[in-house]
């Protein structure tokens, strides 16, 4: 028995020993005796009060970084009660998963109003579709590709995304082309494209004899609206994963997120400075879906002095708010009827009234184009604020939205209609009028080429001309890398579907080399998510577009803005914003308005920038 049980005891201690020896190399390899020896020598010397608090702090700096440990989707709500894509990422720190932070990317579909029933439901249905195929996306097979990674190598998980998407896409390209040869070999013809009519002939005129011939100026048939650019159904999920990475990496590295993206967009050099983006505030909308006459303005939009704070940029605009609130709530005094009314209104015009649009700002009632603008001017005179010094105007005409394409033209007031070189005319002599309106933004649409071009030329040296809607997604605009259709002073990008923050930096990059202007805007049914503005600041846009001061997912905006804001000043790393400034579009223009200065006598100087006040001054003096 004794023999037996010592051959046990010699046979543990071997296996201990073999274990200590095990434990040793394990040890030595990891380099923790040296690093423990050192650590608990200068513990000694410090003395804290706390130091097994110490000792974890010390040790926690020798723990791996933290690398992706899962991404989940979920399906939530944005801020105007509707479906979008929430996106949450685990990472493994200190061996443990630990969720760092979720954002929620907005949808690219448009707010449907004074829509018929079923179109609504179709998009909801389509919206919810489109939701959950993103959902699925991440937690089935993104959270797999990326497990494992470092938040900090935004390149790569941006590269593996993209790849991730161009295998989605063709598989759908493999789906649409074998159900197109099902339909063949079932015999089925594919119905054809249908197409707007074309416009009525001209009418005859009064007092017209027949077979009498009269000079009458034939106009160009409408081209059709292109095809809508396709959105692959789930590729939201794509942009927010994108987004998720960069959040979680700026909150690992402690630093807000417009400094990782300013990271990304100059090769990990932190600028010396960054400025705050201007603002573009809408203030008031009559756009097609407001009940009155006027279609033409989607949205009026303030753009406060680029010499102002933004926090004084929006106590200005919030007084501005306050007034227009004030003048809709009167009640208007009953009037004898006249067959014109004040200001040269026509009789029976409604007083204005208004409602709180999705846009953050007040739908009102107009029936004739100068309203909204006379608006504002009152309300600016009230406040003691001069249009064109302290503040500037923009026009979000939304030209998509105004076409009649069964008869051919825009219907820019209701039951009145332009073509669109009228439309230029229109244009031309509005600004002519107010030359506070800076920006025109979608004047037309993207198939009106032409005259986007004489827009540009006519207005190009007083007013910028902004592609919105009518220009190409950011894949498609780095696809050919060319932003110059429609030609345009600049372009509005906003963050959605497939757009990584890799292509958020090559697309501003470009629109810069191109001396173009970078608006980051929003979508119209945003969230609470406020990253948004970190992107704005940290990609160096020049406006920011985030629609009116009301609604809670749009303030929410606004509030980061003061807050960078702040933190840049504390920092001392605030830049300054210079004034706006416009050049000739083309040599052409500039030779022309050279050539009819020297028949007056007025030799035009070297070109110069023109800045908007010097308009204003002259237009005074004129």
């Amino acid at each position: 028995m004794g023999e037996e049980g010592g051959g046990r005891s010699c046979g543990t201690t071997k296996e201990l020993q073999k274990l200590k020896q095990q434990a040793m190399e394990y040890y030595r390899e990891n380099d923790v005796p040296r690093r423990l020896e050192e650590l608990l020598n200068s513990t000694f010397y410090l003395q804290p009060a706390d130091v097994y608090g110490h000792l974890a702090n010390c040790f926690s700096t020798f723990a791996k970084p933290p690398t992706i440990h899962r991404i989940v989707g979920k399906n939530v709500l944005d801020g105007l009660g509707l479906s979008t894509l929430q996106v949450e990422v685990f990472c493994t720190i200190q061996n443990f998963p630990k969720s760092i932070c979720s954002v929620v990317i907005p949808t690219h579909f448009e707010v449907q109003e004074n829509t018929v029933p079923e179109l609504v439901e179709a998009q909801e249905a389509e919206r919810r579709l489109a939701v959950s195929t993103a959902v699925q996306w991440v937690n089935e097979t993104i959270t797999e590709e990326l497990r494992g990674l470092a938040p900090s190598s935004q390149a790569e998980v941006d590269c593996m995304l993209r790849a991730f998407f161009a295998n989605k896409v063709q598989e759908e390209k493999e789906r649409k082309a074998l159900e197109k040869s099902q339909e063949d070999s079932a015999g089925s013809v594919p119905p054809s494209q249908i197409l707007p009519p074309p416009p009525p002939p001209p009418t005859k005129k009064r007092g017209q004899k027949p077979g009498k011939k009269d000079s009458v100026y034939i106009e160009k048939p409408v081209i059709p609206a292109g095809p809508a650019e396709p959105v692959l159904c789930g590729s939201m999920a794509i942009g927010a994963v994108s987004l998720a990475v960069a959040k979680t990496s700026a909150i690992l590295g402690g630093i807000p997120l417009y400094l990782n993206i300013a990271l990304l967009k100059h090769n990990q050099e932190q600028p010396a400075t960054l400025t705050m983006p201007l603002l573009m505030a809408s203030v008031v909308s009559c756009g097609k879906s407001s009940p009155g006459k006027l279609n033409l303005m989607k949205e009026v939009i303030c753009i406060p002095h680029p010499g102002l704070t933004t926090k004084q940029g929006v106590e200005m605009l919030l007084e501005i708010q306050k007034q227009i609130n004030k003048i809709l709530e009167m009640p208007t005094p009953p009037k004898a009827e006249n067959k014109k009314g004040l200001n040269g209104n026509k009789r029976g015009q409604q007083p204005v009234t208004g409602k709180m649009s999705h846009l953050g700002c007040l739908t009102i009632n107009c029936d004739v184009m100068e309203q909204p603008l006379l608006l504002i001017q009152g309300v600016c005179a009230n406040l003691e604020l001069e249009l064109g010094t302290n503040l500037h105007l923009a026009i979000n005409c939304a030209g998509h939205e105004l076409m009649d394409y069964s008869k051919g033209k825009y219907e820019v007031l209701m039951g009145t209609h332009k073509n669109a070189a009228e439309m230029v005319d229109l244009y031309v002599e509005l600004i002519n009028k107010y030359p506070s309106i800076i920006a025109l933004i979608d004047p037309l649409r993207k198939e009106d080429s032409e005259q986007w071009d004489s827009i540009c030329n006519a207005l190009g040296s007083r007013c910028y001309v902004i592609a919105g809607t009518a220009s190409k997604s950011i894949s498609k605009l780095l696809e050919h890398g060319s932003i110059s259709s429609p030609r345009s002073h600049g372009l509005i990008i906003k963050h959605t579907n497939q757009t990584t923050m890799s292509d958020l930096v090559e697309i501003t990059n470009l629109i810069n080399s191109k001396k173009h202007i970078a608006i980051l805007g929003s979508t119209e049914g945003e969230s609470s998510d406020d990253s948004l503005v970190d992107l704005a600041v940290g990609l160096g846009v020049r406006f920011i577009k985030l629609g009116g001061l009301s609604r809670g997912e749009r303030v929410t905006k606004y509030n980061r803005l003061l807050t960078i804001e702040e933190e840049l000043v504390q920092n001392e790393t605030l830049g300054f914003n210079e004034e706006h400034t416009f050049f000739y579009f083309n040599e052409d223009a500039k030779k022309a308005l050279e050539a009819a200065a020297t028949a007056a006598g007025e030799l035009l100087g070297p070109r110069e920038p023109i800045f908007p006040t010097e308009v204003v001054e002259e237009s005074a003096r004129s």
